[in-house]
């Protein structure tokens, strides 16, 4: 019976495949970074000239600040808390968009569990998010003289983000396989989804006809645990858990549904 279940048929695959997964993950990680000269410390360098221009824009050129009651008054530390969960969900749907075009020989020619290459570039597009992770503890340390033990939690987050962003990566890169427009219709979908999540901003500084968008985004409140788990010794909201948790299962059941009517097709067109 629970196997008819996507979300516990797929994380059941996953298990039995571990081997097969942690291949992927690793080739996938060395084909990105093995061989450059400076290898994964791209992984540290991308994410701090983005954080670079944005500070020099927002907090130099326009002089945007971080309004009071927030959980730190730092704005360059308040945007990098920030883009942390967006990156990582933001690469992976991006990536995960023309994974099964790339893999195509695997899908085609050997009986291949497609569904666990978007895993597979979760995972490895995790791998990034821990180094820039670590930098970030590291500077609160150093700088701040905190961490906070609620740290203890941030796996959970993770967890939940990769549900949502793994749901959404099946989503995408089914479609991609039939309709080839589906990168390019992604890339302007998370453009607006970008500017509609509090990274540069505080939520309260958002128009109040737009704040009722923000409810229904869940990278608003992964942003918002982030921060708090990051930069303040506090407990995050379990409401926001739990509403960012019912939007990743259904996402990932979702997706998991969809991939599985979609992937009959894969060998024809692929």
């Amino acid at each position: 019976m629970a196997a008819k279940i996507p979300g516990t048929f797929f994380l059941r695959n996953l298990v039995q495949r571990r081997s097969l997964l942690f291949q992927l993950v690793r080739r996938d990680f060395e084909q990105r970074f093995v061989g450059s000269a400076m290898g994964w410390i791209w992984g540290l360098v991308h994410p701090l000239v983005l954080l670079a221009s944005w500070v020099f824009i927002f907090s130099i050129c326009l002089k945007q600040s971080v309004p009071p009651g927030e959980v730190t008054n730092n704005y360059p530390l308040f945007l990098f808390a920030g883009m942390l969960p967006w990156m990582l969900f933001n690469e992976t749907l991006t990536r995960s968009a023309s994974s099964l075009l790339e893999q195509a020989n695997l899908i085609t020619k050997t009986v291949f569990p497609a569904e666990i290459i978007p895993v597979a570039v979760f995972l490895s597009s995790l791998a990034s998010h821990l180094l820039a992770l670590t930098l970030m503890i590291g500077v609160m340390a150093v700088y701040q003289n905190q961490i906070s033990i609620f740290l203890i939690l941030l796996p959970v987050y993770i967890f939940v983000l990769g549900l949502l962003a793994v749901g959404l990566g099946w989503i995408v890169a089914s479609l991609q396989v039939f309709l080839r427009d589906t990168a390019q219709i992604l890339a302007v979908v998370l453009t607006f989804w970008f500017w509609l999540t509090p990274i540069f901003l505080a939520a309260s500084q958002f128009p109040k006809g737009a704040r009722g968008l923000l409810t229904a985004n869940p990278l608003y409140y992964l942003v918002r645990a982030y921060r708090v788990l990051l930069l303040s010794s506090r407990l995050p909201d379990f409401r926001d858990l739990a509403v960012v948790g019912a939007f990743g299962a259904a996402v990932f059941i979702a997706g998991g549904l969809f991939f599985r009517h979609m992937k009959r097709g894969f060998a024809d067109v692929l």
